[in-house]
């Protein structure tokens, strides 16, 4: 049966299913994003202190990236889903209970860790659509992104009302509910790699080496993304502080904001399936830019800072869905390990991002801490000019050999 064939008998509300299961899971990175001051009055905590919850979370996911994701090319990647959505309800139930701060530190490692079924899931429904991949991986990267960013708005929601516990409590019952209708409908996808965990993991390691694409977007991810995580890291402790005072259930909110911008970035994957990489990085990375500068510009304008959410979210996104669709058409069989060098590049990026956002913090508050974020969005931009230009003189090079022959 071909691919083609494969795609027309899968049930159509495979890829909703997956996007929604995807955005679910993830989402247990970020809820203690707006809560973290919350967290900390229980534990008697201070605000570096309970920071560490967040770095712990991401440094998890980045760790699963590279040790686990891998496997999704070597086993049942459903069976490895549904194992790793186990293992995250019972991390979820347990931080609930827990009292101490290093016990909910390393509990968020573990909920980090056992989130990677979100990134299992992506190149998976990559694979179920060559030729729409862009739009398809959109979709379901659109999940992704809303459970990110929904998550600020549910935990603070929850905390406000019933306190942050009911957080983790809630998110296991919603994580169980999606593995259950993911061992139901998600089809099977044979593994195509035949050898061993330590052969895999070279294999894996050996794509650096092969694809500058993929260096080049693995860095670029790290450098974006770091930018959205100490963003969204700080302004809990900017919109907590003098003179807005915001509540948690309010700073959620503006996660909100976040999601529309969200919905726009697929559109991006539009582009990129078109050709078009570099103007997109460019118009994307941009936004970026813009966004900072502008909160930076106008620290306490509720305005500024709505348009700063709504375009900074789209840049971040919108240029990983890009690179997505530009490492998935690397190698055909090797998706899940592509995945890997670009996630774990990705959340190592997003755990320094945030170590950096609370230094600043800590150092300068908000002026620092945006100052830092424009430094990494202006090394971005040099990463997707200087990659063209090794691009374009490579294909020059390539284009004058075959003229010599």
């Amino acid at each position: 049966m071909t691919l083609n064939q494969e795609q027309k008998k899968m049930h159509p509300a495979i890829i909703p299913l997956m996007a929604v299961s995807a955005g679910v899971i993830v989402a247990n990175i970020y809820y203690n994003q707006p809560i973290l001051k919350e967290i900390g009055l229980s534990v008697h905590a201070t605000e570096s202190e309970v920071g560490r919850i967040s770095m712990l979370a991401q440094f998890g996911y980045g760790l699963g990236m590279f040790f686990l994701l891998p496997l999704g090319d070597k086993l049942n990647r459903k069976n490895l889903i549904l194992l790793l959505c186990g293992l995250l309800v019972l991390s979820l139930i347990l931080v609930s209970y827990v009292s101490s701060l290093w016990a909910i530190c390393a509990l968020s490692f573990f909920i980090g860790l056992f989130s990677v079924p979100a990134q299992i899931i992506l190149p998976m429904a990559a694979t179920l659509d060559s030729v729409n991949r862009g739009k398809t991986v959109g979709k379901v990267f659109s999940g992704i992104l809303v459970g990110i960013l929904g998550a600020r708005v549910i935990s603070g929601l929850i905390a406000q009302w019933l306190g942050w516990r009911y957080v983790y409590g809630i998110s296991a019952v919603m994580v169980l509910t999606m593995a259950i209708l993911m061992k139901l409908y998600l089809p099977e996808v044979k593994p195509k790699f035949k050898g061993s965990y330590g052969s895999l993991l070279k294999s894996t390691l050996s794509l650096v080496k092969e694809y500058s694409v993929l260096r080049q977007s693995a860095l670029l991810g790290a450098f974006t993304f770091g930018v959205f995580c100490s963003f969204w890291t700080t302004l809990t402790f900017h919109l907590s502080a003098a003179p807005l005072n915001y509540q948690a259930g309010t700073i959620g909110l503006f996660g909100l904001i976040a999601i529309g911008g969200a919905l726009v970035a697929p559109y991006f994957g539009k582009l990129a399936d078109k050709g078009n990489t570099y103007k997109s990085l460019l118009i994307t990375i941009s936004m970026i830019i813009g966004s900072v500068l502008l909160i930076k510009l106008l620290p306490f304008s509720i305005a500024a800072l709505i348009i700063s959410i709504f375009f900074l979210d789209i840049g971040v996104q919108a240029t990983q869905i890009t690179n997505f669709t530009r490492i998935y058409s690397l190698h055909e069989h090797a998706h899940s390990r592509l995945n890997t060098i670009y996630m774990t590049t990705y959340f190592i990026g997003a755990a320094i991002g945030t170590y950096f956002g609370l230094l600043s913090w800590k150092l300068g508050g908000w002026d620092f801490s945006t100052t830092q974020m424009l430094v990494w969005s202006f090394i971005a931009l040099l990463i997707v000019v200087m990659s063209e230009r090794r691009n374009r003189s490579v294909a020059a090079a390539g284009k004058q050999a075959v003229q010599l022959k």
